[in-house]
């Protein structure tokens, strides 16, 4: 199915150039509607009853479960973080000393403080794959930097920043012939690039909800395989008990969890107006293919890259970068300042990352966004 732009599904003006949903999304009016809904609900308690703690969590999971491919969706844990999701993980995860924990260089903030505290808690080191001058040669850096000595690797299906695409097949080959751990952060393309656990196999995977799911902030997913399946949370909720839908029976604890990725769900996960805003939007998601969704954005980027590319602008190669979310390094003789003026002023939002301009574009984007932005960044280039 060839996808067509939805702005008709968003409140967004006209003119607004939105190309920043990497960082937060807007909602579709449908997740606007369903969060309403539950807000006058919680006005009257007295009509929510028992089964709202966990039926909609069951269907949530259920959604979450049939986007990135796994057929149990017992291996689904809500969480409020990926840095929740990544501490837990972290917390069931033992290394051998002088291990190493490998990363790519410039990981978001979140998918690094907590493995270097592992690290120091194992006495185990930390290799940082650096950057190379394009994503195939960085792909192969991050293939021979896995040897025996790796205890695992964490990492993105795309570099949070400028796009890069990492190749998680060949990554999880390579763990697995030297017995590692492959961690995935998929906040910033799960929903938007086919991401697919039965392909992939990671040992667990962590999501923001409030980027490309479309959730509200403070919500995310955390995919838990085989080698978690005996864990310990790192909270203890009543909720991820064994038979804690009988809310007359609480006080008759119960020592045993509910099965595989249950258990590590974060406290008040229920949560009544979060619920019904997720399903909301995962629900419209799965009507989408993330394949259909980065075909449409490579169409509406296709001629601004090139015109930037000419003008001296680094961006990468069209095979080793997702097409929703890219970086664009700006030539030096440009002046950033009077550039971010400039966005500000034509209403364009995008994010500023390092050395990068951070693109991160949707279906309720066009051409014309981007001609408006190219535009700006030209007029900036002397």
């Amino acid at each position: 199915m060839n996808l067509t732009n939805q702005k008709h599904l968003f409140d967004l003006p006209e003119d607004v150039t939105y190309l920043n949903i990497a960082s937060l999304s807007p909602s579709f009016k449908s997740i606007e509607e369903a969060g309403l809904r539950a807000v006058k609900e919680k006005s009257k308690p007295y009509l929510i009853p028992s089964s709202d703690f966990f039926n909609p969590v069951t269907e949530l999971k259920q959604l979450f479960a049939q986007l990135i491919n796994v057929k149990d969706y017992n291996r689904i844990a809500n969480i409020p973080s990926v840095s929740y999701g990544l501490a837990t993980i972290a917390h069931n995860i033992s290394l051998k000393e002088n291990s190493e924990i490998v990363l790519i260089e410039e990981q978001f903030p979140s998918n690094y403080y907590v493995w270097e505290k592992l690290a120091k808690k194992h006495n185990a080191k930390l290799k940082i794959v650096q950057q190379e001058i394009n994503g195939k040669l960085w792909n192969e850096a991050i293939l021979n930097a896995i040897n025996d000595n790796t205890g695992l690797i964490a990492l993105g299906n795309i570099h949070w920043a400028n796009g890069t695409i990492f190749d998680l097949k060949a990554i999880r080959k390579k763990t697995k012939q030297h017995n590692a751990l492959l961690i995935v952060d998929g906040s910033q393309s799960v929903g938007a690039l086919p991401f697919s656990v039965e392909e992939i196999q990671p040992d667990a995977m962590v999501c923001a909800g409030y980027k490309w799911l479309f959730g509200p902030y403070g919500c995310g997913y955390a995919y838990f395989g085989s080698y978690f399946d005996d864990g310990n949370p790192i909270e203890e909720n009543w909720a991820n008990r064994l038979g804690s839908e009988n809310l007359t029976n609480l006080t008759n604890y119960e020592s045993n969890y509910k099965a595989l990725a249950n258990r590590y769900s974060v406290g008040e996960h229920g949560s009544f107006i979060y619920i019904q805003m997720q399903i909301a939007a995962i629900t419209q998601l799965l009507k989408w293919k993330a394949s259909d969704l980065q075909e449409y954005c490579h169409k509406i980027t296709a001629s601004s890259v090139s015109q930037l590319k000419k003008a001296g602008c680094e961006i990468e190669e069209d095979t080793y970068r997702a097409k929703h979310l890219f970086g664009i390094k700006l030539p030096e003789s440009i002046n950033k300042s009077a550039l971010k003026e400039r966005l500000a002023h034509e209403k364009i939002f995008v994010s500023f990352r390092g050395d990068y301009i951070r693109i991160s574009c949707h279906l309720y984007n066009t051409e014309a966004h981007f001609e408006k932005l190219t535009t700006c960044i030209l007029s900036e280039i002397s």
